[in-house]
């Protein structure tokens, strides 16, 4: 498992990327648009995906990985 401190310096080394705060969330956007969200209290993160490679990820372990329950968790919210 990742920690807190590492995504967040994964995600940040990603050129353009900015963190940027998202309701009570913290968010990593490249021009304007997500990239993932970050709940540190849950020690959570949620990546964007396309649906098809949602399903790869998911596929891999389904336990910990797998799409938020909602309409966003269908287009592609991991």
């Amino acid at each position: 498992m990742v920690s807190i401190n590492n995504f967040r310096a994964l995600a940040q080394s990603i050129p353009g990327a900015i963190e940027f705060p998202h309701f009570e969330l913290t968010s990593f956007k490249i021009n304007k648009r997500i990239l993932a969200t970050l709940e540190i209290e849950k020690n959570r993160v949620c990546l964007m995906h396309s649906p098809n490679d949602q399903s790869v990820f998911i596929a891999f372990d389904s336990s910990i990985i797998y799409p938020l329950p909602n309409k966003w968790g269908k287009n592609g919210a991991t």
